[in-house]
């Protein structure tokens, strides 16, 4: 008897045991160890589960001997047994094989046809400021960041975005055309937005690949100016990789890196979307924590603003010393989002804050976060254009951040960046919000030239034709080059600006030529410059400056091969060739993603941040 209740007590204890629920946190990371937002964590068997948070972070109960299953479009699922330990970090490996039959869940993925319910853990912060209740609409004490949410699946979140139509650029005869004139561009949504999509397995839209922004994404190793000018230039030739009758010639600007030390003063308004657009966590929670980002790296000297729009616009914070970050913090933790979206109204008063507030000598600039959903008061890209090129007259600079899905709406926010002189950028995760409102931000809020235009004069002895690799948006009249009146790209302090063009050599037939008549009246080639390719000549205004300056660099012909090339030049050319596979472009002779993945890896380098061993990761998980 006594041996049976042993039995007995020592099953019992057994089951106890097995039945004991744990609460399981830990962080989810790539092969690199960086965080990853959005991984599905899913206890085994059950339809119970949860999501890593913008950190990479997950919290879920679960008990002894369960088994929690980790899986994340384009990296191979991963099970853990639960025992008693109570912190599970997981790293998970790429899985390059297809990604079919994927549908997005949140910001997650999973496959089809397996509905599973996700939460996001909630996070509690300290008491409010209560005297900011009620100031603006969309603003409400609120413990809870991230709140709990239930997603719904929906493979076509990206039916209600918009984007700007791109008609790719085409090969131009050089004796018709001798000219390319366009403005330099420094935004770098394109990337980060596409980048998104991938990850949720989602069809990438062919006028969201805008590839000078894939591009110029990435940073690249040119050399610091040493004369009185703001900026270095590289300019160099190959043999283009994905066309054997052509040739790749790559510019490159480089702006003189100044000291945070050195930075003026900042006057900041962040305007804010607080509208019920903005309610996914993957929006106003994400803004709130990328802001926070920003707000470590200001200074005594610098000066914050608040300013909210929703069904009005509000101020819930007046011109505050960077150094109240407690302040600060507690202004953007206690927004809420409801409403709908008065974004003509709320720009309008960020400027006036601004001006109200005006640095003289300093850095003068609006920070508008939003999904780009404007639907009361100004809101057509025409109106809000008008609004911004009237407004960037005062001297502030307008910096636009992208977030979310489902209602992005990339062309407005565009629009907006380039009228307002600044810069456009797509925060997906907290990765990109450090690296844009942390190790790049001050940068770009010190412009270190204006008005930034490029020309290249192409000698017809040399080439017969070209074509300009993307910066579709950002093409100018060839007069505009000499007008100083005419609006261009900044440049800030540390940015690198890289330009593609393919051409192609004279007596070489290619598929890509339309034939042309024979020009009756237009002047012979020069023949005391045949050694020269082509010209490029570049125009800049200082920061505070009307006239333009003028620099120039000639580039010879070489017949270098891309293999022998700078490892930037290959990788900055695998992204061009990526991006152009996207948009299903005519012009290369190669589809498959493996010969994108040999030249990125050929050009990786160093690669101390690990932004070009995602972008080889990307490719290889991309459909």
């Amino acid at each position: 008897m006594k041996t049976l209740f042993t039995l007995l007590a020592v099953a019992l204890l057994s089951f106890q045991l097995h039945a004991q629920t744990v609460t399981i946190t830990g962080t989810v990371t790539d092969d690199t160890g960086l965080p990853l937002p959005g991984v599905n964590i899913i206890i085994k068997g059950t339809s119970t589960g949860t999501q890593t948070d913008f950190y990479g972070k997950y919290s879920i109960a679960a008990q002894i001997g369960q088994k929690l299953v980790f899986s994340y479009v384009g990296f191979i699922p991963k099970e853990i047994h639960v025992g008693s330990q109570n912190i599970i970090n997981v790293s998970l490996q790429p899985n390059s094989s297809a990604l079919d039959e994927v549908v997005v869940m949140g910001y997650g993925a999973t496959r089809e046809k397996k509905s599973v319910s996700h939460s996001v853990t909630s996070r509690n912060n300290n008491s409010v400021d209560k005297n900011l209740q009620g100031k603006a609409a969309g603003l409400q004490v609120n413990s809870s960041l991230y709140g709990s949410r239930s997603f719904v699946s929906n493979n076509r979140v990206s039916e209600n975005e918009s984007y700007g139509r791109i008609e790719e650029n085409i090969f131009k005869s050089v004796s018709t055309a001798p000219l390319s004139t366009f403005s330099i561009d420094v935004d770098k949504a394109g990337y980060s937005n596409i980048r998104r999509m991938l990850n949720n397995g989602q069809e990438v839209p062919e006028d969201a690949v805008k590839i000078e922004e894939m591009v110029n994404y990435f940073a690249y190793n040119y050399p610091q100016p040493t004369g009185q000018d703001p900026f270095s230039i590289t300019a160099d030739v190959v043999n283009s990789p994905w066309n054997q009758d052509a040739k790749l010639v790559r510019i490159g600007l480089k702006g003189k890196d100044i000291s945070l030390d050195n930075v003026p003063s900042s006057n900041l308004v962040f305007l804010l979307d607080v509208s019920g657009s903005m309610e996914s966590p993957n929006k106003l929670p994400l803004l709130k924590a990328a802001l926070n980002v920003l707000v470590d790296k200001l200074r005594e000297k610098d000066k914050v603003s608040i300013v909210v729009y929703a069904g009005a616009a509000g101020l819930v914070l007046p011109p505050t010393s960077g150094a109240e970050k407690n302040i600060i913090r507690q202004a953007i933790d206690n927004l809420s989002a409801g409403g709908s979206t008065a974004g003509g109204a709320g720009i309008k008063l960020a400027y006036k804050i601004a001006e109200e507030n005006f640095s003289k000598g300093g850095n003068n600039r609006i920070i508008l976060a939003t999904d780009g959903d404007f639907n009361v008061g100004a809101s057509s890209d025409r109106s809000m254009e008008n609004l911004i090129e009237e407004k960037r007259k005062s001297g502030v600079f307008l910096t636009c951040l992208g977030f979310g899905m489902g209602n992005y709406k990339d062309s407005k926010l565009e629009t907006l960046a380039d009228k307002g002189n600044g810069n456009h950028a797509y925060i997906d995760t907290m990765q990109e919000a450090q690296k844009v409102l942390g190790t790049e931000f001050f940068g770009t809020l010190y412009t270190i030239a204006k008005d930034v235009k490029i020309q290249v004069e192409f000698n017809p002895a040399k080439v017969q034709a070209y074509r300009l690799i993307g910066y579709e948006n950002r093409l100018l009249n060839d007069e505009d080059f000499k007008d100083d009146t005419k609006d261009a790209g900044e440049l800030g302090s540390g940015h690198t600006v890289t330009a593609l063009y393919e051409i192609i050599p004279v007596g070489v037939s290619s598929k890509y030529l339309k034939d042309i008549d024979k020009l009756k009246y237009t002047k012979q080639t020069n023949q005391n410059y045949t050694d020269e390719m082509l010209t490029v000549k570049f125009r800049y205004k200082e920061p505070d400056g009307d006239v333009s300056k003028l620099l120039v660099k000639t580039v010879k012909d070489n017949n270098s091969s891309i293999e022998s090339a700078p490892e930037d030049l290959k990788f900055s050319a695998a992204v061009a060739l990526f991006g152009m596979q996207l948009r299903n472009s005519e012009f290369i002779n190669t589809k498959k993603k493996e010969d994108v993945i040999a030249l990125a890896e050929a050009g990786k380098g160093k690669d101390k941040d690990g932004y070009r061993a995602e972008f080889i990761r990307l490719v290889k998980s991309s459909k």
